[in-house]
């Protein structure tokens, strides 16, 4: 990697420049040239930085969801001093830093008001005239959280919040951020707890002070906060913190501790080692803070329904995301692809790994949530057949392969698609499941079971005890390390899978377990899940499409049976064979249409007011996947799935 990384930043950073106006050659009309200026914004270099930043954050206008914050940043001389706003984020693998959400800057000098002016070339770039003799600069700004859902992801309700460092500071440009030393003041809500896995932590009332860390720790130890909040020793030096909307939801059952712990310890028994001298899940209870997933280091955030501890046997399909976000501190923080590392928050990731550090976590979190009894084998079938399925008649994957998908943060940053079969999303997280799947299944075959991807875990992800810093990979690493659990061409069974287009579907794990995928009337355990989750009703391969709560129409599979009905995304369902819409209804005459074999299914649907009536020949039946065990051999999955910690 090199210098790849500050070579892509000075060319990003290169104004265009427009020379003195020319003749267009072909039509003698005037035509403006251009030029590249060098770069405005110093490249990071690994050194110290003279002195400690303070940052201190006023997060107590709960109500207006503000955050008031007030930093003091050493400088080493006068001049031109460029900060800059955190822009690619780590976790988020595309550029999402809420730059529209800062208001207010002001920086200062002594008590003297100093001149800046943002770069137009980089919006997340200040440059500040710091006069000769000052020997630190003071910057005040707002951070203006949305306060509704259309505005952004929620951060602060009336019970708790989730603070994000890098939402609320800057950094001096030209230094490596882990070369930044920072020291963080916060000032909760009066009676409110907070949990962040910041070191050197001191409470004096309602005001939170961590040790000086460096800048790059920072951002990667976020804090949730709550006027209400329990915490759980899991073991191995892990903490299970909840902030919840009311009190009651904290009610957890020791079995329910337990499991957790369970977790926490069959990740440790798969990788061998911890890369955290302590590490903090965040986990918020709530119907009003915005939903969450993200992993850090040492810490990770999440977020589920109020009822996950008081009505536990209803929230299975809910309890993958913990084993996710844990996994991600192995695989993700301290294994990182080289190119998806970067020396600041300015720097441009690259995501072409993401089918190792999203998609082989998405493999880990279905077997550490079985193997652990977080979810039963059952739910761990479903989430395969379903994505098995999936890909299967998912017509996007014969031009656009699973390694192109990986670019899609940056791409698409998450908007909902017109036609997403077509176009594909970041379907590097589930196929790359399953194919991680048929490498383990491939092992295993091989080897009569005495290997499989287990070993590859303790080999590529397993280090030094307690080792939070980092260590970078390519291809050719996964590859090798492969290779050293077991010899084959992986390098080639790789850029089939993951890096061309038309791959045949991703089956072959499953199959190899001595499973097929098959079709049923009925959903599944995890499709049953997550349609009573959502409130909608997945008809994906039976109509081609999915229904909300109200009848509106999404999810259309290209070439499907509604596609071909000219039915798109925001389509409302207002009837079906003359009767008022209903689930039960559509589903009815899905079976009628089954029964009779030639009368089509008909649908009175509307959109921007204009109303149709519309006749799909559709006569297979409702048609969910499962996946059923084949002959008599050996369970896999029972072996996959069998607990490895020391009981």
């Amino acid at each position: 990697m090199k210098n790849a990384p500050f070579v892509a930043a000075a060319l990003l950073a290169a104004p265009l420049a427009l020379l003195p106006a020319a003749t267009d050659a072909q039509t003698g009309n005037s035509a403006p040239g251009l030029s590249v200026q060098p770069h405005i914004v110093p490249l990071p270099a690994d050194k110290p930085y003279p002195g400690t930043m303070v940052l201190k954050v006023d997060a107590t206008d709960v109500a207006r969801g503000i955050f008031h914050v007030r930093q003091t940043i050493p400088v080493a001389k006068g001049g031109k001093l460029t900060l800059l706003y955190p822009e690619w984020l780590p976790g988020k693998h595309a550029p999402r830093g809420a730059i529209a959400e800062l208001a207010g800057f002001k920086a200062s000098a002594g008590g003297k008001t100093l001149r800046w002016t943002r770069q137009p070339t980089d919006v997340y770039a200040f440059d500040i005239d710091v006069p000769e003799g000052a020997t630190s600069i003071d910057v005040a700004f707002d951070f203006l959280s949305p306060t509704r859902s259309s505005e952004g992801r929620i951060v602060v309700t009336p019970a708790m919040m989730n603070l994000q460092w890098e939402q609320v500071s800057l950094y001096p440009a030209g230094t490596f951020t882990r070369q930044i030393p920072v020291q963080l003041d916060v000032t909760l809500p009066q009676g409110w707890t907070g949990a962040a896995a910041l070191d050197g932590l001191k409470i004096a009332g309602n005001r939170y002070s961590y040790a000086p860390t460096s800048y790059e720790t920072l951002v990667d130890s976020p804090m949730f906060a709550g006027r209400y909040f329990r915490k759980w020793d899991l073991g191995h030096n892990v903490t299970l913190n909840v902030v919840a909307d009311e009190p009651q939801y904290l009610e957890a059952k020791p079995d329910q501790i337990a499991t957790h712990a369970a977790l926490v310890g069959e990740a440790v028994a798969l990788f061998g080692s911890r890369p955290f001298d302590h590490y903090d899940f965040l986990l918020a209870l709530t119907d009003e803070l915005g939903g969450i997933g993200l992993e850090h280091h040492r810490s990770s955030e999440n977020s589920s329904k109020t009822d996950y501890f008081t009505k536990w046997d209803d929230g299975e399909v809910l309890r993958g995301l913990l084993p996710h976000e844990l996994t991600h501190s192995w695989n993700g923080k301290y294994r990182r692809p080289a190119k998806l590392w970067t020396p600041d928050y300015r720097t441009p990731m690259q995501d072409n790994l993401l089918w190792v550090y999203e998609g082989q976590t998405s493999y880990w979190d279905i077997v550490l949530a079985a193997r652990s009894g977080m979810q039963s084998k059952d739910m761990a079938l479903a989430q395969w057949a379903t994505s098995a399925a999936w890909y299967s008649a998912q017509p996007g994957r014969s031009w656009r392969s699973v390694e192109d998908t990986t670019l899609d943060p940056v791409i698409a940053a998450r908007k909902p698609r017109p036609f997403p079969s077509w176009s594909r999303t970041e379907d590097y997280y589930n196929e790359g499941s399953l194919v991680w799947l048929e490498a383990d299944m491939l092992i295993r075959d091989a080897t009569g079971g005495k290997k499989s991807l287990d070993d590859f875990a303790k080999l590529f992800f397993g280090g030094r005890e307690g080792d939070w810093g980092e260590v970078v990979y390519d291809f050719d690493d996964v590859a090798a390390a492969l290779n050293k659990v077991y010899l084959y061409d992986w390098a080639g069974f790789l850029r089939t899978r993951l890096q061309q287009p038309g791959a045949p579907p991703p089956v072959g794990g499953i199959e190899k377990a001595g499973y097929r995928l098959v079709w049923r009337d009925t959903p599944n355990a995890y499709d049953k899940g997550r349609m009573a989750l959502s409130k909608s009703y997945d008809l994906t391969h039976s109509l081609g499409l999915t229904i909300d709560k109200d009848g509106v129409a999404g999810g259309i599979l290209w070439d499907g049976p509604a596609f071909r009905a000219d039915i798109v995304n925001g389509t409302k369902i207002v009837a079906v064979g003359g009767v008022a819409y209903s689930k039960e209804r559509i589903e009815a005459a899905i079976k009628a249409a089954a029964g009779d074999g030639k009368a089509p299914i008909t649908l009175l649907v509307e959109r921007g007011g204009r109303y149709r009536t519309v006749e799909i020949d559709y006569h297979g039946g409702l048609r969910w996947p499962w996946l059923e065990k084949a002959g008599s051999g050996p369970d896999q999955f029972d072996r996959l799935f069998a607990p490895k910690r020391a009981l």
